[in-house]
């Protein structure tokens, strides 16, 4: 097992304006700098680092100092985290041209996964047809990983379609696309992270960990909140995945670096008794 560090915690996370009026130019980005970010991330002793689009669209044209920091840091550009509401027909063609562009990006900077997470909730309700639309335009999107040598997984995610244990079936069920849970955003959803880890473990492609204060819904580094995490990363070894934990974290009243650093010794101890 490998752990990472998302750069979310250096600046929090944002969309770009001009999402407003051009959806194809809508991306999630930090407002920090991933560069600092990933010197922080690789001081503590992460190996590798998850970002979003949007940041490394902002350093398209200028891709080389990023790159040397990741070698210098002795980080791995772990994977790439986008977005889109999936359910609306019109605007899918240009959700899919920026997830394209997400995709490239991703390799040109050495990722070798794509996280997404979406699933639009309308204001007039949700349809039970958008399960379906979600699910097909997720095909889509697991299509276009495979075209650019990416692995491609869906992040449920608090104030899309897919927040309950319930809905999280639903859509399950019309995708074919892998699993990545946010512990943190399952329990949120009513969830328990590790039994929902067990019932898909065949599915699980990728995984996001952060603690949660439940009576605030306060996210939190690993080991501060109130969820059971040795009980998640015993699921996650008995469903035979061994690859990257990411830890993710929105914010913090500290130092980013210092709350990574509390979660990196939390999680290093933690998979040293679980492995053992």
């Amino acid at each position: 097992m490998r752990v990472a560090c998302h750069t979310i915690t250096w600046g929090g996370v944002l969309g770009a304006p001009t999402g407003v009026t051009s959806i194809k130019d809508l991306h999630y980005l930090s407002h920090g700098s991933i560069t600092e970010a990933v010197r922080e991330i690789g001081a503590v002793g992460y190996e590798g680092a998850e970002v979003f689009d949007g940041n490394l669209a902002a350093i398209a044209d200028d891709p080389q100092p990023f790159l040397d920091t990741l070698a210098a840091s002795g980080v791995e550009l772990v994977s790439v985290y986008s977005g889109a509401n999936f359910v609306y027909a019109d605007v899918l063609p240009d959700e899919m041209a920026r997830l394209r562009r997400a995709c490239v990006l991703a390799r040109r900077f050495g990722a070798s996964r794509l996280v997404v997470g979406g699933g639009a909730r309308r204001a007039a309700g949700t349809p039970d047809e958008d399960y379906d639309r979600l699910g097909a335009a997720l095909d889509q999107v697991a299509d276009l990983a495979e075209e650019h040598g990416l692995e491609a997984s869906y992040h449920p995610h608090l104030s899309t379609i897919v927040e309950s244990p319930d809905e999280l079936d639903r859509i399950m069920a019309r995708t074919r696309i892998g699993f990545c849970p946010d512990t943190a955003h399952l329990a949120a959803g009513g969830g328990d992270p590790a039994a929902l880890i067990r019932r898909y473990p065949g599915r699980l492609a990728h995984v996001h960990l952060k603690d949660i204060d439940l009576a605030t819904g306060a996210f939190l580094p690993l080991g501060q909140g109130d969820l059971d995490l040795e009980d998640v990363v015993r699921a996650v070894v008995e469903s035979g995945y061994d690859s990257w934990l990411v830890v993710e974290l929105d914010s913090t009243d500290g130092t980013p670096a210092d709350a990574a650093a509390l979660s990196h010794a939390y999680l290093t101890d933690l998979l040293s008794r679980v492995t053992s």
